[in-house]
C-alpha cells in the first residue's frame, strides 16, 4: 500500500515551473521537489490548501491511494 503523488500531474495540466509554484505556495525548491518525487512522510495541511489554492484543485486530485493486495 502507498500513497501516490500526482503534483507533477497537476502542474503539467496548469503549465506551471517548480520554482514558480514552489515561490507562490511558500516553500522552497528543494522541498517541493520531495512532494513531486513521492519521498515525503507527510506533509502539512497548510501545504496541501496551498498546493490546492494554487493548482485550482481538490485533495484528491494531488493524492491517491495505491492497494497492492
Amino acid at each position: 500500500m502507498e500513497i501516490r503523488i500526482n503534483l507533477d500531474v497537476m502542474m503539467a495540466r496548469r503549465k506551471l515551473q517548480s520554482a514558480e509554484l514552489a515561490e507562490r505556495i511558500g516553500i522552497t525548491p528543494a522541498n517541493l521537489s520531495i512532494l513531486k518525487t513521492g519521498k515525503a512522510k507527510a506533509i502539512r495541511f497548510s501545504t496541501l490548501m496551498a498546493l490546492c489554492h494554487e493548482l485550482n484543485c481538490q485533495p484528491g486530485d494531488l493524492l491517491e491511494f495505491i492497494d497492492d493486495e
